[in-house]
């Protein structure tokens, strides 16, 4: 569902960009479509700008980055979010297929994050696989409802890996809401499935950015909602870490992704969406991985 909304908005978007720059500028078509493209393109730009506006005016204190450090953060976090996007999420069915879930495997379920569809794990999911792993995914939807409508959503994924691979128990890994969506699977179905969990830039005292989100979930990331109090009281037994994005542009305060009781792994120097395709965030996952293994 989320995937072809973002190939029709994408249609749309490109369509309104060529128009106008025909209209109003005067182009011929070829030169009015590469405007539309270069539109879009300053588009996305001007979006992830405004998220590290908003990092540096709600930060966390953390280690400063010189300029070029922090000029290269930013751009690897507009070009993952171009292609996670443009690319990835709205043709997900192309880029991730069916999970390949082998027998004799541990077994990871993948759980990702607000307005994201399974396409999110496409370069993790590799990497888990490479080094040894069954990877289950899902798509949560519809995408903008609460987060505990996800919990039987998730409940099901883990069910069907157990029985497709024979496994006990799972490990589950969640990148933003989904670490969410996880710390509510525990805390409304138990751990009698789940060996372990991981959350990765998760929200878990809320995001400041979140006011400006749609949709249900969106107000429970709200810092101090009603929702997040109540989870907060969970009493975690299954280990637990969390890997923490130190200059986060999407989790802000950057501390609101620390969880009472969870091994915690900090991250400097990498945008919310880039650790999904980051070699050291693979690195300190499957590292965090293999001490249960």
């Amino acid at each position: 569902m989320l995937a072809a909304a973002l190939r029709f908005s994408l249609l749309v978007e490109l369509l309104v960009y060529g128009l106008a720059a025909s209209r109003y500028l005067g182009l011929p078509a070829e030169q009015a479509a590469l405007a539309a493209i270069c539109t879009l393109l300053g588009v996305r730009a001007g979006f992830i700008a405004t998220t590290y506006l908003f990092a540096v005016a709600h930060h966390s204190p953390a280690p400063r980055l010189g300029a070029c450090r922090a000029a290269a953060m930013a751009a690897a976090e507009y070009l993952a979010f171009l292609r996670l996007f443009l690319l990835i999420q709205p043709f997900e069915r192309l880029w991730m297929g069916a999970d390949r879930l082998e027998k004799g495997r541990p077994v990871l379920v993948l759980v990702h994050g607000y307005g994201c569809n399974r396409g999110a794990w496409w370069w993790l999911r590799r990497a888990f696989e490479r080094a040894g792993y069954a990877v289950a995914t899902l798509n949560l939807e519809p995408v903008y409802t609460g987060i505990d409508d996800y919990v039987a959503l998730l409940d099901a994924r883990i069910e069907a890996a157990c029985g497709e691979t024979g496994c006990a128990r799972v490990t589950l890994i969640g990148h933003s809401m989904g670490g969410l969506v996880v710390r509510a699977y525990l805390a409304a179905r138990g751990e009698s499935r789940v060996a372990q969990a991981v959350t990765i830039a998760s929200p878990h005292a809320g995001s400041a950015l979140a006011r400006i989100g749609l949709g249900r979930n969106a107000r429970q990331m709200e810092p101090g909602s009603a929702w997040l109090k109540v989870l907060w009281q969970q009493r975690l037994h299954t280990p637990f870490v969390t890997l923490r994005n130190s200059h986060d542009n999407f989790v802000m305060p950057q501390d609101s992704q620390r969880l009472p009781g969870a091994t915690d792994i900090v991250l400097p120097g990498v945008g919310h969406l880039a650790v999904l395709f980051s070699r050291k965030a693979a690195a300190e996952l499957l590292a965090a991985l293999s001490m249960r293994r």
